[in-house]
């Protein structure tokens, strides 16, 4: 997988991905020549197929865990919420994270592995535009841990109302495309 920045290519070249414009001296691209921010213009870019995958984890005491796999909590279904969740927070990522373009959601793809002590959350989405779609799974799966959390903070907590056990770790992306349209 590419460094953050480098090109789909592995070159290790600016990644202009997500700007129609090049990058400053110090590699950024929503910032103009006067160092004040902006969203970058990607109106002349053609549209291509892209696809990101982010995944995350959280940290939960093992009877935690076991409730959540027999549906024995008192708020209902933890990971069904927390797919709803997910699927909402890519589709309005535009509306928390200032600079990220609106983009034409294609698909959210939603994946669970419950361990023994944790929950591992993989958001994959899908989009055909003029930009990728790293921020949605971000905040697919950051969201998506965090209704995990709100579902099952009343066993979680200790006997002084903290999380000691709690913690979500983690959230990366793990896979990024980018394919050029056939016609």
């Amino acid at each position: 997988m590419p460094e953050r920045g480098a090109n789909d290519d592995g070159t290790g070249a600016a990644d202009d991905e997500k700007s129609g414009d090049t990058m400053d001296d110090e590699g950024l691209t929503h910032t103009d020549e006067s160092g004040e921010v902006q969203m970058v213009n990607v109106g002349e870019k053609p549209d291509t197929a892209r696809r990101a995958v982010a995944s995350g984890e959280i940290q939960l005491q093992p009877t935690t865990v076991e409730a959540i796999r027999t549906n024995d909590l008192k708020k209902g279904d933890v990971l069904a919420t927390a797919r709803i969740g997910a699927v909402q927070a890519v589709k309005h990522t535009w509306e928390t994270i200032p600079m990220c373009h609106q983009i034409p959601i294609t698909n959210v793809d939603t994946d669970f592995d419950v361990g023994e002590n944790r929950v591992v959350l993989s958001v994959a989405v899908e989009t055909t535009g003029k930009t990728g779609c790293e921020m949605e799974a971000l905040e697919g799966v950051t969201t998506g841990l965090n209704v995990v959390w709100d579902m099952v903070k009343a066993v979680e907590k200790d006997d002084d109302g903290g999380y000691q056990d709690t913690a979500i770790r983690n959230v990366r992306v793990v896979e990024k495309e980018k394919r050029e349209l056939t016609r």
